[in-house]
């Protein structure tokens, strides 16, 4: 290691002249970003198989249904193609209600995206004892953050806590307005 470059991990329990909070904090903020970023890239693989495969059961469902609807309506068959189709029905039904819950999880994975960057984002100023004391730098932090936001319930969170709301009371409206917001069937879409 060069004498210009600081020491990489925490020396918190054994502390020296050159010891930092600064740097501590800047550590832990990498740290709890990289953490979440393994958790979502771990979990993509296997919700992209889930995804695909019922996908391809919507698809399969809707070819049977279409051979049922061939059958004729006769005696013998009436019955049997009467319980085909309902059951083919109740299936379909359960197939859409996955796939409605990948899009919830494709939310959370863009969202918690938007975390790693934002901790990124935080960590880089945080670390640079040039931008650490500039006020500019951390609205520019602040719009940068900002940008990410594609829902109007989080902006909506972001410019209460910036105005001196409790971090916890805005993330509980948020809450309650997401809340509504799916209860009358907004950001989901079926393919």
């Amino acid at each position: 290691m060069s004498q210009d470059s600081p020491p990489r991990g925490s020396l918190a329990a054994t502390p020296d002249l050159g010891w930092s909070q600064v740097r501590e904090t800047v550590l832990m903020l990498e740290l709890a970003a990289g953490q979440v970023d393994a958790a979502m890239r771990d979990s993509n693989s296997s919700v992209e198989v889930l995804t695909d495969t019922f996908t391809a059961l919507a698809e399969t469902l809707g070819q049977i249904e279409a051979a049922v609807d061939t059958l004729p309506d006769t005696v013998g068959n009436g019955m049997v193609k009467s319980e085909i189709q309902d059951n083919t029905r109740l299936v379909t039904q359960k197939v859409h209600q996955a796939i409605i819950a990948f899009q919830f999880y494709d939310k959370l994975v863009q969202r918690l995206d938007h975390v790693c960057h934002c901790l990124g984002g935080l960590s880089g100023l945080v670390g640079d004892k040039g931008r650490l004391y500039n006020p500019g730098e951390w609205v520019g932090l602040q719009e940068r953050i900002k940008s990410k936001y594609t829902m109007r319930e989080e902006h909506e969170m972001f410019a209460a806590v910036l105005a001196g709301m409790p971090v916890a009371e805005a993330i509980e409206q948020f809450m309650v307005k997401r809340g509504q917001a799916t209860a009358q069937g907004g950001d989901i879409e079926l393919f």
